[in-house]
């Protein structure tokens, strides 16, 4: 048995984070309904690269989920998805705010129909605010939020995270939201609303910065891979490319001496993490100037000899392919009737008694209008 076994979900998302959330909740064992409009979900669309016609970019975040098509703005339709909202637990929607109101299947709506519903809004800027009606992408909350000020190497432009943060994080976030409403459902018998933004979860991560700012005044710098805390934390270039070490505390800097043997970096200035982090820059640079003089394979060899925290950097042929995580199952496959044998990422969530799993592939668009019609009754 999953551990969402008997939720049921409707999915009016697309793009990024909301699919992403109702994937979780759908590899937890929850029912997903995704409703797509005629045209399907954008993403259906985004490529290259494409698998048989298929979007890379869609199958990766749609697994565990049915697909029914509804045109949202014909009474007709409208109906059909209220008749779904009558026997489900959650519907998650990331329009922009006052879109679901207008269609006529605003919260209160959803409510009256199924008072134990519970609502998940994803959206740019929330659904109150001054900035709730700017349409809201992952690049802007990244620049917006903070992160792209403290991304990429001093002296460069702002620079976006490789990945979609934002989207993704939010896309956590509703799914952690949906859960905590269901046990607190639990208790009272009563649905809610949530709503989750993407600039609130940029800013909600900045932790450490925002704290930093607090103390201090002065707004964070980017510094490439170094911590704004801690020295020496951060990517180094060894003789044939780049590794990743990470001192976290002053014993660790004394075993790190112990394996070095360098009488430079046992000087008193070097002595506290403190000191380290005055010192970065001259630091720094003769660690980069040491390291440059052998390959990262004996670096890694001599760290993890004496168990520093240290790594490659790697590219996805390489970590897409590593032991570990194919031991750790964050690399499967799954059967597409269309595509055949389809590799896609693991859940990095793993249960005792109610394991995640993957029990269906992206659907078609509308491949399962038919079977959930007829169980309504039509």
């Amino acid at each position: 048995m999953s551990a969402l076994e008997g939720i049921k979900v409707i999915d009016l998302t697309r793009i990024l984070s909301g699919p992403y959330c109702t994937m979780t909740l759908g590899d937890l064992g929850a029912e997903i309904i995704k409703v797509e409009s005629p045209g399907g979900d954008d993403t259906r669309q985004w490529g290259p690269p494409f698998v048989e016609d298929e979007s890379a970019y869609f199958l990766s975040i749609n697994r565990n989920k049915k697909s029914i098509v509804l045109n949202l703005k014909e009474e007709r339709d409208k109906e059909i998805f209220l008749k779904l909202v009558e026997e489900a637990d959650v519907v998650v929607e990331n329009f922009r705010p006052g879109t679901i109101k207008r269609l006529g299947i605003g919260y209160d709506v959803l409510k009256e129909r199924n008072p134990k519903i519970i609502l998940a809004s994803i959206s740019g800027f929330g659904q109150t605010g001054t900035y709730a009606q700017k349409p809201g992408y992952d690049v802007l909350a990244q620049g917006m939020g903070g992160l792209m000020s403290v991304t990429g190497e001093p002296g460069r432009p702002p620079t976006k995270a490789g990945f979609s943060l934002a989207d993704v994080g939010t896309g956590m976030w509703a799914a952690f939201g949906i859960l905590a409403a269901l046990l607190e459902r639990n208790r009272s018998g009563e649905g809610q609303w949530i709503d989750t933004s993407l600039l609130d979860t940029i800013v909600s991560w900045s932790t450490y910065h925002a704290g930093n700012y607090f103390a201090s005044g002065k707004d964070p710098v980017p510094l490439g891979s170094e911590h704004p805390n801690i020295v020496p934390y951060q990517v180094f270039e060894a003789e044939d490319g780049h590794f990743i070490l990470a001192v976290g505390n002053d014993k660790m800097w004394q075993t790190f001496l112990g394996a070095m043997k360098d009488e430079t970096l046992e000087q008193e200035k070097y002595a506290t993490n403190a000191d380290r982090v005055r010192q970065r820059k001259e630091l720094v640079a003769y660690l980069n100037d040491v390291f440059s003089r052998k390959p990262i394979k004996h670096w890694i060899e001599l760290f993890e000899s004496v168990k520093i925290p240290c790594g490659p950097v790697n590219k996805f042929s390489d970590i897409l392919n590593d032991q570990h995580m194919l031991e750790r199952e964050m690399v499967v496959e799954t059967e597409h009737p269309k595509v055949g044998k389809l590799k896609m990422l693991g859940t990095p969530v793993k249960f005792s008694r109610t394991p995640a799993e993957i029990k269906s592939a992206p659907p078609a668009l509308g491949e399962h209008t038919e079977e959930i019609l007829k169980r309504l009754g039509y």
